[in-house]
């Protein structure tokens, strides 16, 4: 499982696929979780906007990351 740093939280969940370049581009992030392709904690997420916070785990093609908050 790799580990994602988040510098605020909670942070919508498209922004994370979008900016740790898991997605090509923010339309893309919406696109696949909106066809039910991310997890998050283990069910299949399909609100774009979903708030993630530390400690939360998203699983996209075949990955999984943990989300940790970033220590200033």
């Amino acid at each position: 499982m790799q580990g994602i740093e988040i510098r605020i939280e909670p942070v919508e969940l498209y922004k994370v696929l979008k900016f740790e370049g898991l997605v090509g581009s923010g339309g893309e992030a919406k696109l696949v979780i909106a066809e039910g392709l991310v997890s998050v904690n283990g069910e299949v997420e399909t609100r774009k906007r979903k708030k993630m916070h530390s400690g939360d785990v998203i699983e996209f093609a075949n990955q999984s990351y943990r989300l940790k908050l970033a220590t200033p």
